[in-house]
């Protein structure tokens, strides 16, 4: 009994940092690291459903040469069975796009991401996740799109 509780408690720890190396690599823009953690079959589903090659092209020409604060809070994790977990997290992104000789443009939003994960070689993966975002605050200049 002990020895479970033990690992349960590792296996959410690691999860936790599965997720912070996401929100790192995609703010220090690190596209290579970012594909790594997710599974080779993993669907994203951020502004439509993704495969990781689309959801890495797609995140990479929208923020550009923007600059990006992502972060997660307050996780709800629950490892469903060996190797198997899911987890919801509080959301808070911060994005400035370069001074196009305007107003500012980008954006702070907030949401939840709902995620599986699955181990995969000993390591956790994000096998799927949903972004549900609850407000957008646009910067005055607006969201340049892709």
């Amino acid at each position: 009994m002990e020895d479970d509780r033990l690992r349960r408690l590792v296996d959410i720890e690691e999860i936790k940092q599965l997720k912070a190396r996401y929100f790192r690599y995609v703010d220090t823009k690190d596209w290579d690291a970012c594909r790594e953690v997710f599974t080779a079959d993993a669907r994203i589903d951020i502004g439509g459903v993704r495969t990781v090659d689309e959801f890495i092209s797609v995140t990479r020409a929208w923020l550009g040469d923007a600059v990006s604060v992502h972060s997660g809070s307050m996780p709800e994790i629950e490892i469903n069975g060996p190797g198997e977990a899911t987890g919801i997290w509080g959301m808070r992104d911060y994005i400035v796009f370069p001074d196009n000789g305007g107003a500012p443009t980008g954006m702070r939003g907030y949401g939840h991401y709902h995620e599986r994960y699955r181990r995969i070689d000993g390591r956790w993966r994000i096998h799927t996740t949903r972004l549900t975002r609850l407000r957008i605050d646009p910067f005055e200049g607006g969201l340049p799109y892709v």
